[in-house]
């Protein structure tokens, strides 16, 4: 790591994080476990098979999305 930090928004909320942070990191750091967990970077939807691979940028809005299934 290099110890850069960076703005991103996360459900609304600004959060500062190391630059090499990854979509899997925050889901981890937000003890997001649910399988049935979506994730929007930019409204466009992340694939949980990218999520390690997915580093955020700059001004990123992160939505970290239960769906409510049932009726």
């Amino acid at each position: 790591m290099s110890g850069k930090k960076l703005d991103i928004v996360v459900n609304g909320f600004k959060e500062t994080v190391e630059d090499s942070t990854t979509i899997a990191r925050l889901v981890a750091e937000h003890g997001e476990g649910d399988m049935h967990l979506i994730v929007e970077r930019n409204g466009r939807f992340v694939y949980p098979q990218d999520y390690e691979t997915t580093r955020v940028e700059p001004g990123d809005e992160i939505e970290l999305v239960h769906p409510d299934f049932g009726g």
